[in-house]
């Protein structure tokens, strides 16, 4: 079963097993619907656990699972990733993407000059998405996430054509 990381414990909360999770998903409340199974990584593998109730509160996912009815055994997942199925991610509009389906993608410019590969795809509150390009001297790069900048994707073969403006460098 493939797997995709989609938050980490970051702390308990309360004394019921409830858990304080920082989410790296767009569809919490999809997500995190009571009922829902979700996975906690574990050095043997993945734990299935299902969701028993679900709130947001200042930027922040709580969670309680069925699984865990007090502190004590929650308190030794604290820094732990939670992940769901590939069948479990859903389909997104078109032209819209997941972050792991960029990683590792290559980049050219609009002159088909090979100019690296995306490493990572940086969040930032309030705006735009970045993506972070490393050429192949290890030098890395940001390129702002928008149509102006990324011109096509193809994640059929395996690359991206972006515009290059002065100063992304």
């Amino acid at each position: 079963m493939d797997f995709i990381e989609i938050g980490k414990i970051i702390n308990t909360h309360g004394l019921k097993g409830e858990v304080k999770i920082e989410s790296w998903s767009s569809f919490d409340d999809i997500r995190y619907q009571k009922g829902n199974k979700i996975y906690l990584l574990l050095k043997d593998g993945y734990q299935e656990l299902t969701v028993a109730s679900f709130r947001t509160q200042k930027g922040f996912v709580y969670v309680k699972f069925e699984e865990f009815t007090d502190i004590n055994q929650v308190e030794k997942y604290k820094q732990s990733i939670l992940a769901i199925t590939k069948e479990q991610q859903g389909e997104l509009e078109e032209g819209d993407y997941y972050q792991y389906e960029l990683i590792g993608l290559d980049v050219y410019d609009e002159q088909q000059q090979f100019l690296g590969k995306v490493v990572n795809v940086e969040e930032t509150k309030g705006a735009q998405n970045n993506l972070r390009i490393e050429e192949k001297s290890g030098k890395q790069f940001l390129v702002p996430f928008i149509e102006q900048f990324v011109l096509e994707i193809d994640l059929d073969e395996n690359y991206m054509k972006i515009h290059m403006d002065e100063g992304l460098r």
